[in-house]
């Protein structure tokens, strides 16, 4: 009996299903040594009915193996593709690849898109090789540019000046003053965002020391959240804040009021009697006026005293470890409104401005200022001790321009100022 070479060393018969997008099902037998590329023709043939005639067909068509959808490689075997027996293949005709467009084809619009093409680097150069160069001071731009805060900080100078001069002149200027620095007193023990207190009271903090932290950050949760871990083994962490202790103390530490010497005119008669008298009186007026200018600058020093700036304290030991000095490092956050990012690059940079030019005012002729001082709500606000106290807050607790932002008495002011320098900033 002649058995072929090829049956002894053939493997393993498999019959697998073969399914056509037609419809088309049928039984496929192959072994595991014959390649996907012969079993594709042998399906082919099968589909077709007989020989292939266009040798495009094959390379048209792809076996995908059902149950993991993968696309057979047409170089391996199906051991090598690990197909089993009554696995089912999909005989699937390739897509063809697209053909490109033609010009023909695109339509206006794309077209119009391709006209419009932004220019490239070597189009702008060439374009522009024949315009005259000028140079732009991209420094200044980006000053005047820059916020409406550098500004709002000269425009407080001057009005705090032109207020101060109002307010002088007003017959109960001194009484004016003691009830807006009792208010203030009362506004440094009483304003505390309540939101944010009752956020750390309820993350465990004792509400003393909630309040605190939050006076010391400026009513900033994350940053008082911060402090109170930082100090929470600190057994100075219940001490209170300057200037907050009980109203008796503050009471007794206040300086008293100045004694206003009343001359008593010595007894005449006649003319010389009335010049005497006349004399006398001018004198206790001038001496009433001159107290109750030296009582005024007494409240307004008080005031400055209880606004003075204070650096955050975290801002100044980082800045510290970076090589600077103490005093620059102060200074740089108190031009930088407490920003140590913004302190750090000042500090790298050309120093400007100067802390110095934080006293300095706006030019009291500009359109600007005049303005402003123009404005009946700004002329009313003047008017109002209050107003002057929010400037002097502001000016040093730049943070604190929310708050006066929204206080009935000073927010329309600040409102009407923002308004006036958009409008001028723009034109």
């Amino acid at each position: 009996m002649f058995v072929q070479e090829e049956k002894i060393f053939a493997g393993k018969v498999l019959k697998v299903h073969v399914c056509t997008m037609e419809g088309t099902e049928w039984l496929e037998e192959v072994t595991e040594d014959t390649t996907i590329e012969k079993l594709k023709e042998k399906c082919l043939k099968h589909y077709v009915h007989g020989s292939l005639e266009d040798p495009k067909t094959l390379t048209h068509h792809k076996l995908i193996h059902a149950a993991t959808e993968r696309i057979l490689s047409e170089s391996k075997t199906v051991a090598e593709e690990n197909l089993k027996d009554k696995d089912c293949l999909l005989l699937i005709k390739k897509r063809p690849p697209l053909a490109p467009p033609k010009m023909a084809d695109i339509s206006s619009e794309e077209k119009k898109k391709q006209e419009n093409k932004a220019p490239d680097k070597e189009a702008i150069l060439k374009a522009t090789a024949n315009l005259s160069t000028r140079n732009t001071d991209r420094t200044v731009t980006q000053h005047n540019i820059r916020d409406f805060q550098t500004e709002l900080r000269k425009i407080l100078v001057s009005l705090i000046e032109v207020a101060q001069k109002l307010l002088a002149m007003n017959p109960d200027a001194v009484e004016l003053f003691k009830k807006a620095n009792a208010m203030l007193d009362e506004d440094d023990e009483d304003r505390v965002d309540e939101t944010a207190l009752q956020q750390l009271t309820e993350m465990g903090f004792p509400e003393s020391r909630a309040v605190k932290a939050l006076r010391l950050n400026h009513m900033s949760v994350t940053q008082a959240m911060e402090w109170l871990i930082e100090h929470v083994d600190d057994p100075m962490v219940d001490t209170p804040l300057p200037g907050q202790d009980t109203p008796g103390a503050a009471a007794a530490a206040a300086p008293a009021p100045v004694p206003v010497p009343v001359p008593v005119p010595a007894p005449a008669s006649g003319l010389s009697a009335t010049v005497l008298g006349a004399r006398a009186r001018l004198s206790s007026q001038a001496s009433i006026e001159e107290a109750k200018q030296d009582e005024l600058t007494e409240i307004f020093k008080r005031i400055r005293r209880k606004r003075e700036f204070r650096p955050d304290s975290r801002a100044v030991i980082a800045l510290m470890e970076m090589g600077f000095d103490e005093k620059e490092v102060v200074d740089a956050l108190r031009v930088n409104n407490n920003q140590q990012d913004a302190a750090c690059e000042w500090l790298l940079g050309d120093r400007k401005p100067t802390p110095e030019d934080l006293d300095k005012g706006i030019d009291t002729n500009s359109p600007l200022f005049q303005a402003i001082l123009e404005n009946p709500v700004v002329q009313l606000g003047l008017t109002n001790p209050k107003t002057l106290l929010a400037f002097e807050d502001m000016l040093e607790n730049p943070l604190n321009s929310t708050q006066w932002m929204n206080d009935p008495e000073t927010g329309p002011v600040m409102l009407q100022i923002s308004r006036i320098f958009q409008t001028l900033n723009r034109t």
